[in-house]
């Protein structure tokens, strides 16, 4: 499948992207008014692109504009932050995440969760920008138009009908970024700039639940930075992932755990899940049921009935909905009980 004809805007600095995104993501509206309306669709970044040029294809995408930011050399790198943490540029490929040595040793469920991305080859590629803002996926979304044509399009893109939840008005195409659940449990915060300023969020607040506008960015908005607190550091942290295939596939269901134990006893325990909703979410409760306990059979299996609870899988994928919520409770014990282990 060929690329539809786009014109390619390659800026050199942070201000030069912003100016291009704020210049091309709105338009004036045709008649007498001279306001000024989001043109979301107008104009789309690309990072590494191992998203955006496979949805292009499907003709998913058709923009006027294509923003390429990969030449923002202060966009790149993970950097300790004396006494306040660790910020990473929002251009970091996942691979430099993967073999991070200070996020291997101070924040390992990160590197974890980026070992686990599609390939080495698209890992070098990908960005952690990219993967928090990731697209939602569906099967009755990420097909070619030929044959959402003949499906009758669904409400993701440019139907009204939800096929994976009939009569309802909500898109339920699943979230399937590996590193967001990850960085909810570490608390993280994300930078997000345009032209007017920067402003400063909990990546928990970056998401909304729905499956077509599913993040809190506006169309002449760029994550630029990820920031992880101190106070997350030195957490035990390991991340489970359920795929087709032991590479390439995003995932159809994931688990993401830290933990801080002293004497055997839980201090503190955060988890959080991914690819089983519209959007990466924290497991409410878990903290609460972990917290001051000593990690057995019994306890993990029912922190995993609560995670089993939260996730809301439907037939968004090629494996039945039940299945993928049987194995987010299995990944959740078998996840509580490896960080528990040392």
């Amino acid at each position: 499948m060929s690329l539809p004809q786009f014109k390619l805007l390659r800026p050199r600095t942070l201000e030069e992207a912003l100016s291009l995104l704020a210049k091309h993501s709105d338009r004036v509206v045709a008649g007498d008014s001279p306001a000024r309306v989001p043109l979301a669709h107008n104009v789309r970044i690309v990072a590494g692109g191992t998203d955006l040029i496979p949805s292009m294809r499907q003709k998913l995408f058709e923009p006027q504009y294509v923003l390429d930011i990969r030449h923002i050399t202060g966009l790149k790198g993970v950097r300790e932050q004396q006494g306040s943490g660790v910020e990473i540029g929002a251009l970091t490929s996942l691979t430099a995440i993967e073999h991070s040595d200070l996020l291997r040793r101070r924040y390992p469920v990160l590197t974890e969760a980026a070992a686990t991305v599609a390939s080495p080859l698209l890992r070098n590629m990908g960005t952690m920008g990219g993967n928090i803002c990731l697209d939602t996926r569906c099967l009755w979304y990420n097909q070619s138009l030929t044959w959402r044509k003949g499906c009758g399009f669904c409400i993701k893109k440019d139907g009204d009908l939800c096929h994976v939840a009939p009569g309802g008005t909500k898109c339920w195409a699943a979230f399937s970024g590996d590193t967001p659940p990850a960085l909810l449990c570490l608390n993280a915060e994300i930078e997000i700039a345009s032209t007017s300023g920067v402003r400063r969020l909990p990546l928990r607040d970056f998401y909304t639940g729905d499956g077509v506008s599913y993040r809190t960015l506006q169309p002449n908005e760029l994550v630029t930075r990820v920031f992880l607190p101190e106070s997350s550091a030195d957490y035990r942290g390991v991340y489970r992932k359920l795929r087709v295939r032991g590479s390439i596939d995003y995932p159809l269901a994931g688990v993401a755990v830290v933990m801080k134990r002293s004497n055997g006893h839980v201090d503190d325990a955060r988890l959080a899940i991914t690819a089983v909703n519209p959007a990466p979410v924290m497991v409410k409760g878990a903290s609460e049921l972990l917290a001051g306990k000593i990690v057995d059979e019994a306890l993990s299996e029912a922190v995993g009935d609560l995670a089993a609870k939260t996730a809301k899988p439907l037939t968004t994928s090629a494996l039945t909905p039940e299945y993928r919520r049987e194995m987010i409770r299995v990944f959740t014990k078998r996840a509580v009980l490896e960080a528990a282990s040392n």
